[in-house]
């Protein structure tokens, strides 16, 4: 029986799936609309789709680094609830995707959920995110991942802070090896969660990012009456020195040690091992940047009986 785009319709309809899923389903099933919901059912895809819009901003921000020191991957998978964030089914998950990301050579989310599920290769990874969806039974979006590569004189280092809330994945350079290094690691994976750098180093910084803080700072003091009594020169060092001071908080080498407050991070490291530097490193904060839904109890049950 031919897939026409009135029973691609009306399956949709019915079932609440995508367009794709549906057209997919309808081929699987020869047209025959029914099957095609079955097929729906059996993938989580009807079931998913009826949450998908649910805003997800709970979750899990979660690291894996392989036996061998090779590969390190930080995800994060969001939830609706951070009651669910907390159950072992849901937990469970987000390692599986991690080791997914392991195997995985895909750059982005799109491409990513497209690859066979490594725990089953007769799903897609997105397939699999339904059916996992349809078990817990709220949205679910594995939402970013990141992953490295360790070269022979690197070595990868994780920390996890507040059960899945703030993700670290650190890179380190170094001839040395040992647990030197991996506490090391450790302890500025710790000071990446607290203090959210934004780069490595001030040579990491883009020069676009330099110009639009200069901008700011140039408008801040032009509204300063105080400093719109000094001399131009004298003006343009005051922005100087705040965008020093700026770039200082945001450059992870040049922050002050948390744990040592007399020497920067910088420091810290070299006292280590002479070598001792970071290749790259990652931070992911559960939810940052999502947009949160926030409704009262007594408005949510009033919505659900109709009033």
């Amino acid at each position: 029986m031919a897939v026409t785009a009135a029973l691609v319709k009306e399956l949709r309809e019915v079932s609440g799936a995508g367009m794709v899923d549906c057209k997919n389903a309808l081929v699987e099933a020869d047209g025959n609309l029914e099957k095609a919901v079955e097929i729906l059912r059996e993938k989580g895809l009807a079931a998913a789709a009826k949450k998908a819009g649910r805003i997800a901003s709970e979750g899990l921000v979660y690291t894996h680094i392989t036996d061998d020191g090779k590969i390190g991957v930080i995800v994060e998978v969001n939830s609706e609830t951070d009651f669910v964030a907390k159950n072992q089914e849901f937990q469970s998950y987000v390692h599986n995707v991690a080791l997914q990301v392991v195997k995985s050579g895909s750059k982005d989310i799109e491409t990513f959920l497209t690859e066979k599920w490594h725990e089953n290769e007769g799903v897609t990874v997105a397939e699999a995110l339904s059916q996992k969806i349809a078990v817990i039974g709220e949205n679910l979006s594995i939402r970013r991942f990141e992953k490295f590569a360790a070269k022979d004189n690197e070595t990868l280092v994780s920390y996890v802070h507040g059960g899945g809330r703030v993700a670290v994945l650190i890179n380190l350079a170094s001839g040395t090896k040992g647990d030197a290094i991996v506490t090391a690691g450790k302890d500025v994976c710790m000071q990446i969660a607290a203090m959210n750098p934004k780069f490595v180093s001030r040579n990491d910084v883009p020069a676009d990012f330099i110009a639009k803080e200069k901008e700011i700072l140039t408008g801040q003091a032009q509204n300063d009456e105080n400093l719109n009594k000094k001399p131009p020169q004298v003006v343009e060092k005051i922005i100087e020195g705040r965008l020093d001071k700026g770039l200082k908080e945001i450059c992870l080498l040049e922050q002050e040690y948390v744990k040592e407050g007399d020497m920067t991070v910088a420091a810290y490291l070299k006292s280590v091992a002479a070598d001792l530097n970071i290749s790259a490193f990652v931070r992911f904060e559960t939810g940052e940047g999502i947009e949160k839904k926030n409704e009262d109890f007594a408005e949510e049950v009033s919505k659900a009986m109709g009033k």
